[in-house]
């Protein structure tokens, strides 16, 4: 009962907090709730849940906070049919809404525990149009077609030329790109045709990503 109670005054607060910046997309709104998050992080720390800071979780990782995680999917523009493709899995949390929103998830992740976690939890919720993938995604899916939407959730340096490859026409990425030593920026791609019309969002709190898979986790 105390959990479900944290759910429903989290989920409530971070409405509210949503609306204040103009986020009330129903769709999505519905997605998230049908979604727990305290399901997505260890049991101590359930009452931050629904917070706007950032949780770690295993393998020295971290979740995003819940408005950063709601305000990306909302700024990715998810429409029913689309398939997308995720670079970093963690939690799963932002896999699963989006798999609510989507005809299909493809997410890679480089460490294996992550995997095994997520995908328990996905299959707690019964969402079969998500694949898990244990892999490298710093050149994203190769050989896997075309994507309608791509997310990455760890930072490069510049525009990685490989994503706009796999988009298609009208296609949206959203990648983090170093600004300098210590912070980076959310970035928006929109591919018409062979043109890409960038747009720069706001910090996020990412770390550089690491190449290949997880040697032992």
């Amino acid at each position: 009962m105390k959990t479900a109670m944290l759910e429903r005054e989290g989920f409530a607060a971070l409405v509210l907090r949503l609306r204040a910046e103009g986020i009330s997309d129903l769709d999505l709104l519905t997605a998230v709730e049908q979604t727990p998050r305290s399901r997505f992080v260890a049991p101590h720390l359930a009452e931050h849940a629904y917070s706007s800071r950032t949780i770690p979780i295993e393998c020295g990782a971290f979740m995003e906070g819940a408005d950063l995680a709601v305000r990306l999917i909302e700024r990715l523009r998810v429409k029913p049919g689309h398939r997308v493709l995720e670079v970093g899995t963690g939690s799963g949390f932002m896999t699963a809404v989006l798999g609510r929103l989507s005809e299909r998830v493809v997410s890679i992740e480089r460490y294996r525990t992550l995997v095994t976690d997520a995908q328990a939890r996905l299959d707690s919720f019964g969402l079969r149009n998500v694949i898990l993938r244990h892999g490298d995604g710093a050149g994203g899916l190769p050989g896997e077609g075309t994507f309608d939407r791509i997310i990455v959730t760890a930072a490069f340096p510049a525009m990685p030329r490989a994503f706009t490859e796999q988009l298609v026409h009208n296609g949206v990425l959203l990648a983090p790109i170093m600004i300098d030593e210590d912070r980076c920026i959310m970035v928006r791609l929109t591919r018409t045709g062979s043109r890409f019309e960038r747009e720069d969002l706001f910090e996020v709190p990412y770390l550089p990503l690491t190449p290949r898979v997880a040697a032992f986790l």
